[in-house]
């Protein structure tokens, strides 16, 4: 890869991280506490027969998970990851706790009330914060003390996780980016939580993924990111139970 496209993604990662800041308030998001089931209407033909008990998923994050700038709820992120492990046959309910705007610090300060929110526990987290940490160029240190932080709620209460990485741009300084790019594979280690590379450069690259903002993905660019991911998520699935 030559300097000149490195250079263009790095930029682009950098155009993308605002999407996860989202500008709160600016569109509609799903409730914080929402229960389990929030589907796509629009689902993909299921392949193979759902069957057994169900699983259930929290998906815990910011404006890429409340679908900033979507024309419905059912082409966000966890709506349509729920629909591709239907899809796949597999009993999934996928419960959207995407908020705009958030930090890592903001998602700690919900993250027990919107476990205890939940009409049942759930049987898997993903964890998708910290790219407003990056996008605000908050310490490195912050946003791993705030993520371990509900990574040893999750493991108190017995629940897996799905942790999803992000790699930051050089424009804070080597030190720096180093610092951040190691949390995520270093707390997925230490807490043996699935680690999911995120954000992906096929669709962050790609002008027609993205909406007007040049920072939030279509409905399109959802699907692709859900086809980069869901394998990851389908494998850090718990086995139902009766």
């Amino acid at each position: 890869m030559g300097v000149g496209t490195m250079g263009k993604r790095w930029w682009m990662l950098l155009g993308a991280t605002a999407l996860l800041a989202g500008c709160q308030g600016e569109a509609p998001a799903p409730d914080a506490a929402a229960a389990p089931g929030a589907a796509a209407t629009a689902s993909p033909p299921v392949t193979n027969q759902v069957t057994g008990p169900e699983v259930r998923v929290l998906a815990f994050g910011d404006s890429l998970f409340a679908g900033y700038g979507l024309s419905s709820a059912d082409q966000s992120y966890p709506a349509r990851l729920e629909a591709a492990l239907r899809a796949d046959g597999r009993n999934v309910r996928v419960a959207n706790a995407g908020v705009s705007g958030d930090t890592t610090a903001a998602g700690r300060q919900r993250f027990v009330f919107t476990l205890d929110s939940q009409p049942q526990a759930p049987d898997l987290v993903i964890i998708e914060l910290g790219g407003n940490d990056l996008l605000r160029g908050l310490p490195p240190e912050q946003t791993r003390a705030n993520l371990a932080a509900m990574l040893d709620e999750l493991k108190t209460r017995g629940i897996p996780a799905v942790l999803y990485g992000l790699q930051a741009p050089p424009n804070y300084g080597a030190e720096w980016q180093a610092q951040f790019d190691a949390i995520f594979p270093d707390l997925a280690r230490e807490y043996g939580a699935t680690l999911v590379p995120f954000v992906t450069e096929e669709v962050f690259t790609d002008p027609a993924m993205l909406q007007s903002d040049r920072i939030h993905p279509t409905a399109q660019g959802v699907e692709v990111l859900v086809s980069a991911t869901a394998d990851a998520v389908a494998k850090a699935l718990p086995a139902p139970t009766s």
